[in-house]
């Protein structure tokens, strides 16, 4: 499920990023300090974000976290689109559900026209998932973010509001139960 995140998230969101500092080495740099945490947090409340956690249906623990930035309305209606999961919950289908639950939100209560994902050209897990949830890869942007203290290629992956209408009929039968709108909380 996705949930927004709050103060008491911290200690608990900062142990899964600190024990996945390898796991997302290079790629993401999620908050391992209660500084870090609070500007995620402060980030999170603003009106051109989306911001939520990802937590396990069954236990309430947090996995990972899944946003949106830079929430542009007017004739845009677009926004862009990150993922993180802890290490240790990776290829397990989280980030599938994840992903569909934030497309959910973006498209029909957001109402946004277009959603893109910039991902390094050699994360093929990352690239594998956009693709599955309709994404179309738009180009490539040498130099385009700075990660860890170096600036990265990014290919662009873009799916608009019309694309992930036709695309929603093949999810997996999980992604189309009614329940669908429990599963986001705090929006």
């Amino acid at each position: 499920m996705l949930r927004l995140p709050t103060r008491e998230d911290a200690a608990e969101f900062i142990a899964l990023s600190r024990a996945s500092r390898n796991f997302h080495r290079g790629r993401v740099a999620p908050p391992l300090t209660p500084e870090q945490f609070a500007d995620f947090l402060n980030r999170s409340r603003e009106e051109t974000s989306s911001c939520f956690l990802i937590c396990l249906a069954t236990t309430g623990a947090i996995i990972g976290a899944v946003n949106l930035s830079q929430i542009f309305r007017g004739g845009f209606q677009s926004a862009y689109l990150g993922y993180y999961l802890g290490g240790q919950y990776a290829g397990q289908g989280y980030m599938t559900e994840a992903l569909h639950l934030m497309l959910k939100h973006a498209f029909e209560n957001l109402k946004l026209h277009r959603l893109e994902a910039n991902i390094q050209p050699r994360n093929l897990a990352s690239i594998a998932l956009v693709k599955r949830a309709g994404f179309r890869k738009e180009g490539y942007s040498r130099r385009y973010l700075k990660i860890a203290g170096r600036w990265r290629d990014h290919e662009r992956w873009a799916i608009i509001a019309e694309d992930w209408s036709q695309q929603r009929r093949y999810w997996p039968r999980m992604h189309a139960d009614k329940r669908g709108s429990e599963k986001i909380r705090g929006k």
